[in-house]
């Protein structure tokens, strides 16, 4: 770590490896479960706790307060919390702190399965803003300030706004101008930026959230940054969004045993921003962008959306996304061939392609990418084909009742034809990007039960579902 930067979890978790103290607390593997079990001692036995680890069991030390308070310095919040369930649990907890049971919401419907969960537990009722489609490049843009104006019209007593942003392909809000709309009506905007804990620290790349207006944000720090799973920060402004309301709602969700390794690696990660962000965001948006240049130059029909693309700010420069229509090749087959060499990506569906790339990789691991693809794409030539939107952006929801109303609904499983008509009482996603394609409260209809069916066909994970064939859907009774 840069040595001026104070990282007070790491330097904690670091002091509790070696200082090899006796403990009488959970958890129970004690640090010496190697003596059972070889294997699970590899696992286990490097896990500090928070409580009687990292700090004391009573926490006299307040490390995590002063650590949360240096993330909130950063990021210019008010208000700030380090998650250790992900961004699903900080965006949950950042609803609760929004309204009330039977208040509307004005979202995006490119939200993330966790803010869909977040409604059946606040039984805030959505109003939802359409996901727009580029007619370039197919990828899914947000919607629009004019958008957003119309609906707050339309719904002058929403709690709040609420958008993910950026999508999970990469293209960026113009959330100034959201912000400016919402706060017209004086209404908070919330924004799920899990995908964007490296925005605002260096020029090339877009502001953060929060410098660009909204009142609050969750960012993951185990996604662009090295934080390890699950780790997770919610940030906000307290001028339109009570600190009592976000504290509550954090709490009510966390869990009272969190790990230190997840608290100090957002600790460590914070730290990499503030003493080298700005040189490693550099070098990280130079490895994407030589990426796609070989990428498109070995591969023709090859497209590979990037920043030259859009409007200034509207792309992450750090997003590789490829997509294969032109090439002919069937994506799926793209990933196994991969997947056979040990290079996973992070998304492989019949026309797109996603690579996460980090500040954590080289131009060793990159060059390795980009071999094993040029050679897989020409491989799996064939003749090109239209470019098609993913499924994931073209759903326009029938609500019939609120997601609370349908998930503590009775409900039935019904034959795949016979739910056309019915209400959902479960949320189907094709996974990733995980946005739902069906949620508790709509209306089955045709097209959307065709939509899911093809996507199974074609090889895409269905998650979430009852049933994950498709045979049958659970179904308001």
């Amino acid at each position: 770590m840069t040595s001026h930067v104070r990282t007070p979890l790491v330097d904690a978790y670091v002091d509790a490896l070696r200082r090899g103290d006796t403990p009488f607390t959970v958890p129970g593997h004690k640090r010496r479960t190697g003596s059972l079990d070889t294997d699970l001692g590899l696992v286990v036995d490097t896990d500090v706790p928070l409580f009687a680890g990292l700090d004391t069991m009573k926490l006299s030390g307040d490390l995590l307060l002063e650590a949360e308070a240096l993330a909130a310095d950063l990021w210019g919040a008010d208000w700030c919390r380090f998650g250790t369930g992900g961004a699903s649990q900080a965006n949950q907890a950042l609803m609760l702190a929004l309204g009330r049971p039977g208040e509307r919401i004005v979202m995006s419907r490119s939200i993330h399965r966790s803010v869909m969960s977040g409604l059946v537990l606040t039984g805030l009722d959505p109003v939802w803003l359409p996901v727009g489609i580029d007619d370039t490049t197919m990828l899914p843009l947000a919607p629009t300030p004019a958008q957003l104006d119309a609906t707050l019209t339309a719904h002058p007593e929403a709690a709040a706004v609420w958008v993910c942003e950026p999508s999970y392909l990469g293209t960026v809000a113009d959330l100034a101008r959201l912000a400016d709309a919402a706060h017209r009506y004086d209404v908070p905007l919330v924004v799920d930026q899990a995908w964007a804990a490296h925005f605002g620290f260096h020029p090339g790349y877009p502001p953060h959230a929060l410098a660009a207006g909204a009142d609050a944000m969750v960012i993951s720090a185990h996604k662009a940054l090295p934080g390890y799973s699950q780790a997770a920060i919610a940030l906000a402004t307290t001028t339109r969004l009570s600190a009592h309301r976000l504290q509550a709602g954090f709490d009510a969700t966390n869990t009272t045993s969190p790990a230190g390794a997840i608290l100090a690696s957002i600790d460590g990660s914070r730290g990499l921003l503030a003493g080298r962000g700005e040189r490693l965001l550099g070098d990280l948006a130079d490895l994407v962008a030589g990426a796609r240049a070989r990428l498109v130059a070995a591969c023709p029909g090859l497209t590979t959306p990037g920043p030259r693309d859009f409007d200034p700010g509207r792309f992450d420069p750090a997003k590789l996304v490829l997509m294969l229509a032109g090439t002919g090749a069937d994506g799926i087959d793209v990933g196994a061939d991969l997947d056979r060499q040990g290079i996973t990506l992070e998304m492989a569906d019949p026309d797109t392609l996603v690579a996460t790339v980090t500040v954590a990789d080289t131009r060793e691991t990159v060059r390795r990418l980009t071999d094993a693809l040029v050679e897989s794409i020409n491989l799996r030539r064939s003749a090109a084909r239209p470019p098609q939107a993913h499924a994931s952006w073209t759903v326009t929801p029938q609500q019939a009742c609120t997601p609370r109303e349908a998930f503590f609904a009775p409900s039935t499983a019904a034959p795949a034809d016979r739910a056309i008509g019915r209400i959902s009482a479960e949320l189907v996603a094709i996974y990733p990007p995980g946005v739902p394609i069906l949620a508790p409260g709509e209306r089955i209809t045709p097209q959307l039960l065709d939509t899911l069916q093809r996507q199974a066909a074609a090889g895409n994970r269905i998650a979430y579902a009852d049933d994950p064939t498709l045979a049958t859907l659970r179904v308001v009774a």
